[in-house]
């Protein structure tokens, strides 16, 4: 049914009911948005609403929506502002596809949203009607436009006085409609109150009661307003809370990692979209012992982990692209001086500055072979949230265990996205072993390693005997500058095979659905949810569809040759570029594959497909399925 309630000052609104007439609808999963100007609070809110169902039981997964700008144009559609949640009763591993209900700001940002084509058809929207009646004309008659072509297309538009409510509260409505809304979704899905009370108390605590009490008295208001005035109400039903569960952000998940490895020593330079690791780190790190080291620059940042990693203990440098390619030269020294490192890269749209905010998978290949010369290192992909907070702990081990860089590879999407997990249960096995002070045996050479298990001997300064030059000059096992060719070769070989060493240990990752088939998708990182996802859509219509997720792309795990010959066609799906055969240019000789799909057709050499898009948004599993079946037909 398409219709628009309109909720005027001086009415109430077309088809308003009395709380208790107003039909609870159940839902087995929605998607919300909550979008405004940047400043507003949208993003705050979204967060909040999130944790609220969450902490209730329901699956959530969170999106943000980050405008390029700091300081983007008011009432722009450019300038848009927000968090999407999809809510489920069950897990819930992606994003989703159109949304069903938005709540916006002003009408400039909701359009926005049409125009992207983010909304389902009949999309109801929460609309700021205090633009109808603005002194500048312009924006009045903008706002009416913009209405009727909404309730033209068939959008439920109910128009809210977020404004005029909040004046009630506080003296600036823009610092309080974040909250009123949140009340007004609160009522409308059937949220605890009690809880949203506390989850607001615990939004606001670090600024005290002062600023406590007024939001919680909105988000009162915004509940109330709804139940009087709104004729919708949904229920997701949780489902049962059989274990304690942490709700938190992919770039946070990363920071509880960091402690939980006994790593001690975090040095980054802030980078959008890593930086809220470090602000989280800044706030917790000191409690365990370690410290968080702003340095002046990417490349400081990195050598400043390196010479804490030489110092006994491994440390680690999180980034995104730009300053991954900065770290390069620091990254060599590390592989060239067998000193334990781990970078953290935190992926976004590139090259160049490119879109600070937005999501891309565009760093796999300078991840694996950035730098000049040979320098092997270990390249892994976090997948959810709760892998961003165990594959930390998984790298500094790597790390230390084979005196190697390992490169995690994370993205914006991650960083920002929300998503409850188990509460991790401490192990004394995550932590790194006391820094060995023992005398070194006469002897002993500082690059000695075993040829059979790749690993290699490690000297922290200080230990008695334990004297030698460290260099990043070509040296041999006594850190002696090479002079000789077959030395040479014989270093690189070294350092090569640890890449093999580890390899041997890995397990083939597991395929979701059968073992043979007609298709086969592959994916890393945070694709993994929107893959599954899609194939499980197709595999319901009867198509004997897989999809396999790599973690370690470097090295990778042996038997994937096995399994992707065991499928009629393979088709590796990122979010970074790939050539379309569609294109008049492009043909088999000059296509530019994927970065999975250049790596899987080099290593395996099985003829491996790509699709992926490049729209500064995470993959939706409703446009991998168009690819799939586009695939099938």
């Amino acid at each position: 049914m398409d219709h628009a309630v309109t909720t005027r000052k001086d009415e109430t609104p077309t088809g308003a009911a009395r709380p208790d007439d107003v039909p609870v609808v159940t839902l087995e999963e929605h998607i919300i948005e909550i979008v405004s100007d940047s400043g507003e609070g949208a993003q705050r809110c979204g967060q909040t609403f999130g944790s609220i169902a969450a902490k209730m039981g329901n699956g959530i997964w969170t999106v943000e929506i980050i405008p390029a700008e700091i300081q983007p144009s008011v009432r722009s559609i450019e300038g848009t502002s927000g968090n999407r949640i999809r809510v489920g009763s069950g897990a819930v591993t992606n994003g989703g596809d159109a949304v069903d209900l938005v709540a916006a700001f002003n009408e400039q940002v909701v359009l926005g949203r049409v125009r992207a084509k983010e909304l389902k058809p009949g999309c109801i929207i929460l609309l700021e009607n205090s633009w109808r009646t603005n002194t500048d004309q312009s924006i009045a008659a903008s706002y009416t436009t913009v209405y009727e072509e909404l309730v033209g297309d068939g959008y439920r538009v109910y128009e809210i006085p977020m404004e005029q409510e909040c004046l009630k509260y506080v003296t600036d409505p823009r610092r309080g409609k974040n909250m009123f809304v949140l009340g007004v979704l609160s009522r409308v899905y059937c949220l605890d109150r009690k809880l949203a009370l506390a989850q607001v108390a615990l939004t606001f605590a670090k600024q005290g009661l002062n600023v406590i009490a007024p939001n919680q008295e909105l988000l009162r208001a915004g509940w109330d307003w709804a139940e009087v005035n709104l004729d919708i109400r949904f229920r997701i039903p949780p489902s049962p809370i059989k274990e304690p569960r942490l709700v938190v952000n992919g770039n946070t998940a990363l920071g509880l990692g960091v402690m939980a490895s006994g790593m001690e020593v975090c040095s980054m330079y802030p980078i959008t979209p890593a930086t809220s690791v470090s602000h989280y780190l800044s706030d917790v790190f000191q409690r365990v012992g370690g410290i968080v080291h702003q340095a002046e620059d990417e490349i400081a940042a990195c050598t400043f982990a390196i010479g804490a990693s030489y110092a006994g203990k491994c440390a680690v440098t999180i980034t995104s692209g730009p300053g991954y390619s900065l770290k390069q030269e620091g990254i060599g020294l590390a592989v060239m001086g067998e000193i334990p490192l781990v970078v953290v890269n935190v992926q976004r749209g590139g090259p160049s500055t490119g879109q600070p905010t937005k999501c891309e998978q565009g760093d796999l290949l300078a991840a694996c072979f950035g730098g000049h010369g040979d320098a092997p290192k270990v390249v892994m992909a976090v997948s959810d949230i709760e892998d961003c907070f165990y594959s930390v702990i998984m790298a500094r081990k790597i790390a230390e265990t084979f005196n190697m860089v390992v490169v995690l590879l994370s993205d914006a999407s991650l960083g920002t996205a929300q998503q409850p997990f188990p509460r991790p249960k401490f192990s004394e096995d995550w932590l790194a072993p006391p820094v060995d002070q023992s005398p070194v045996p006469e002897g002993t050479k500082p690059y000695a390693w075993d040829p059979e298990t790749g690993l290699a001997s490690r000297i922290i300064p200080g230990q008695p005997n334990g004297m030698y030059c460290l260099t990043g000059l070509a040296h041999d096992s006594m850190s002696h500058i090479i002079y000789d060719p077959e030395e040479n070769h014989e270093a690189i070989r070294r350092r090569s095979l640890k890449l093999a060493a580890l390899q041997k240990s890995l397990k083939p990752p597991k395929l979701f659905g059968d073992e043979q088939g007609e298709l086969l998708i592959v994916g890393w990182g945070g694709t993994k949810g929107a893959i599954e996802e899609a194939v499980r859509r197709v595999r319901a219509d009867g198509h004997r569809v897989s999809s396999l997720h790599i973690k370690f792309l470097q090295p990778m795990a042996s038997g994937i040759k096995k399994i992707l010959q065991q499928f009629d066609q393979v088709i590796a799906v990122e979010n970074n570029w790939s050539d379309d055969l569609d294109d008049a240019l492009i043909d088999d000789e000059n296509r530019r594959y994927s970065n999975l799909a250049w790596l899987l057709r080099a290593r395996c050499l099985v003829d491996v497909d790509c699709w992926g898009e490049v729209k500064s948004q995470p993959l939706k599993p409703g446009a991998i399925e168009q690819a799939i079946r586009a695939k099938l037909a």
